[in-house]
């Protein structure tokens, strides 16, 4: 491949303004269950920059611009090192985005050329199996910001389906930092101190955003907007910047942000937003000695 460190140019990630420009979806979107993963799940030993459909169907160019690199899962230029996005074609927009199609079949290629023109709507290809995480026939979607060199949630860009998931905070633990945990179902009397706090992970559904407030005042925010890289790994901002081993130290637990609890009653409020602004919220009264 011509260009091939363009896409890892592109994950040297910084933060960035709130875009308002809207795309069309690559594949249909218009079922909840068309998308396998979002943007923000944990994904190996990783945060997931990507969107990764459900369906093997015709890839379509979200938008016109301007192909800057066609990707083969086995291009010569790589040596010992394929692509680990499989065959893929990186498209460059005019508002300083570039959208990337991933884990595309090689053979559906009809113009496999480095550079070529691409109009809105244009089917590039079928999705494949020639990604490195080898998943099954599924279009792997990226969005970058070139300008400001962050990943951008691909749903803030897209038409809205109407028909997001339902949120579910599901089962909410805290754990302080000497990994003492306490599950709110059943312990509402608990230390003073600073905690992390958990709900079970849902391998789909994602939210938008979580909130954490105490006694009515937001103590956090963490917002799956964007993603940034900081010292070498992928990471999502709320108080700070956090990577894959802070927001799922485990399998099993999703971070939702941190809390300080003094002595004497606190009122623990849970919010989780999706990106049409529906919530699953959760409050808990605790002792606090």
């Amino acid at each position: 491949m011509k260009n091939t460190k363009i896409i890892f140019t592109a994950l040297a990630l910084l933060a960035m303004p709130v875009l308002l420009f809207a795309y069309d979806w690559p594949q249909p979107e218009s079922e909840t269950n068309t998308v396998k993963s979002q943007f923000g799940q944990l994904r190996g030993s990783t945060i997931s920059s990507s969107m990764i459909f459900s369906e093997k169907q015709e890839v379509k160019s979200c938008d016109k611009g301007k192909s800057i690199a066609v990707i083969s899962e086995h291009e010569d230029d790589f040596g010992w090192f394929e692509s680990p996005l499989g065959t893929a074609i990186i498209v460059e927009h005019g508002d300083k985005l570039c959208t990337v199609y991933a884990n595309l079949d090689r053979n559906t290629i009809t113009d496999y050329q480095d550079v070529f023109t691409v109009s809105a709507g244009e089917t590039l290809g079928t999705s494949g199996q020639s990604a490195w995480h080898n998943e099954g026939d599924y279009l792997e979607f990226k969005v970058f910001d070139t300008k400001s060199h962050t990943a951008v949630n691909p749903k803030i860009l897209m038409p809205k389906s109407g028909r997001e998931k339902v949120l579910d905070a599901g089962e909410i633990t805290l754990e302080d930092k000497n990994g003492n945990k306490r599950n709110l179902l059943v312990e509402r009397k608990i230390p003073s101190g600073t905690y992390f706090v958990y709900r079970k992970r849902n391998e789909i559904e994602m939210p938008f955003q979580t909130l954490i407030a105490v006694n009515g005042n937001t103590t956090e925010k963490i917002s799956y907007e964007t993603m940034t890289e900081k010292n070498g790994r992928l990471c999502i901002r709320g108080n700070s910047f956090y990577s894959s081993r802070d927001l799922y130290p485990d399998s099993v637990k999703q971070l939702l942000g941190t809390v300080q609890f003094n002595k004497g009653q606190n009122t623990l409020s849970i919010t989780m937003v999706n990106l049409l602004g529906n919530q699953a919220a959760i409050s808990y009264k605790l002792d606090i000695y």
